[in-house]
């Protein structure tokens, strides 16, 4: 299994590319602390080169900046390319399938730690059905919302094939 899931700052703001197949690409690197700490007593940081497709990519580059705390999920992919003087290079990217904005939306994500209240989070996954509008109809639940459904019927465990 190939997943990785990262907590970490953008390091700069998203590079966003468009692919010759009119495909939306977004490019950055995150500053993931780590829990280890070495011998001087600080933690050790790992800069991580993460990149989105299509509307993770589009949302990824319109609403977020340098500074910014992310949660990411995806995996991890190895890749080479022929650079320009000709030489073979290898990159490692994490490929971006969720994420969500952490911290405070007024501070633009500029919090000093890792923890964040969960209303202010904001998850998006590109599977996910766009986001409702902020006016949402409430239900009257003192009235039974089963009462339709018909007959109550008892099922015993001797009716069950199992």
């Amino acid at each position: 299994m190939n997943k990785v899931m990262l907590i970490g700052r953008f390091t700069r703001d998203p590079e966003s590319r468009m692919t010759q197949s009119n495909m939306e690409v977004s490019r950055f690197s995150l500053a993931c602390s780590s829990d280890f700490v070495n011998r001087n007593g600080e933690k050790e940081t790992e800069f991580i080169n993460c990149v989105a497709f299509n509307r993770t990519a589009s949302t990824i580059n319109r609403y977020c900046k340098k500074g910014q705390l992310i949660s990411v999920t995806g995996r991890i992919r190895n890749s080479s390319y022929d650079a320009q003087d000709g030489t073979k290079r290898y990159t490692t990217d994490v490929v971006v399938d969720n994420f969500e904005f952490l911290g405070s939306r007024q501070g633009g994500g500029q919090t000093n730690d890792y923890q964040s209240p969960v209303d202010n989070s904001v998850a998006y996954s590109p599977s996910a059905p766009e986001p409702m509008s902020q006016t949402l109809e409430t239900t009257d639940i003192s009235e039974d919302p089963y009462k339709d459904f018909g007959d109550e019927f008892t099922l015993s465990s001797d009716d069950l094939p199992f």
